[in-house]
């Protein structure tokens, strides 16, 4: 290591989920060394991290106190979190000075690390924009970082999620709430609302696995069109052009299937109050007389 440079903290893994692998393996390939990977003794858990752990060239522990690195990264539910540092923090009685925790919850802020906190230890919340299924694998280069804590952890934070190749923003913990509604918005909803263009396809006679097949093109054109003109310029359909026979002929045959008709009349409310429209006041009477 030449001088000046600083070395790059071990870390340890609290949870080996799909965001934890991920990450774990992102980490890996970013030059840190994973210390340890933190399970719980049973089911699935200890399955997927003892998995974790020879693929990243780390261990197993079954108790985060016997994890030695210096940053403790927790992947784990939002439920578990508070209950996790709690548990880990009895150990680290007079031993958390220069210590660092982590946890990338989107909706928690970094005080459900507090307990670590009062033994010395500097918390931040670091959470990544993306998306972790299992079976999926994602890059984290360009992604997203919303980062928010004690300065020592955050400065930490930024240096790592450079290494990673994502991009740091700071976040207030008063905007985490707002901030992970925008990120739900994102992803799983929009998964819902293609679920939901699924059990429409049906009422065409098209199957789940022709629709998926035969919406890809439309909708990654649609996904570039927003990304190069932005949303107002990349809106078509009836609703810009004002057709509002067609949209009335949408919502008689959307009569047959309830939960799409609701989303159908949502999804033009907001179109008409975010978006450009033709023949509004016509269009907001007709998806008014769809209340109940």
């Amino acid at each position: 290591m030449l001088p000046g440079m600083v070395a790059k903290p071990d870390i340890a893994i609290v949870g080996a989920g799909n965001l934890g692998t991920a990450l774990a393996v992102a980490l890996r390939k970013a030059g840190y060394r994973i210390e340890s990977v933190v399970a719980r003794a049973r089911g699935n858990s200890i399955t997927r991290a003892r998995r974790l752990a020879r693929q990243t060239g780390s261990r197993l522990v079954l108790d985060a106190g016997e994890a030695k690195a210096r940053v403790l990264w927790f992947c784990v539910p939002d439920s578990e979190i508070a209950r996790a540092a709690e548990s880990l923090s009895q150990g680290f009685e007079g031993r958390g000075r220069g210590r660092i925790a982590l946890h990338s919850s989107g909706a928690l802020d970094s005080e459900v690390l507090e307990p670590l906190r009062r033994r010395g230890v500097a918390v931040a919340s670091v959470h990544p924009l993306m998306t972790f299924v299992q079976g999926s694998r994602p890059s984290l280069v360009g992604v997203s970082f919303a980062i928010e804590g004690d300065p020592v952890a955050v400065r930490a934070a930024r240096r790592i999620v450079r290494d990673l190749g994502g991009e740091s923003h700071a976040i207030s913990r008063k905007q985490k709430k707002a901030y992970h509604a925008w990120g739900t918005f994102a992803s799983p909803l929009l998964t819902a609302l293609l679920a939901t263009t699924e059990q429409v396809a049906a009422l065409a006679g098209v199957s789940k696995k022709a629709a998926k097949q035969r919406m890809l093109p439309i909708l990654l054109q649609t996904v570039r069109n927003y990304g190069k003109l932005g949303a107002a310029a990349g809106f078509s359909g009836p609703i810009v052009r004002g057709d509002v026979e067609t949209v009335r002929r949408h919502l008689e045959v959307l009569r047959t299937a309830p939960v799409p008709r609701w989303v159908y009349v949502a999804l033009a409310r907001a179109a008409l109050e975010y978006l450009p429209a033709k023949n509004k006041e016509m269009l907001q009477s007709l998806l008014d007389s769809e209340r109940g």
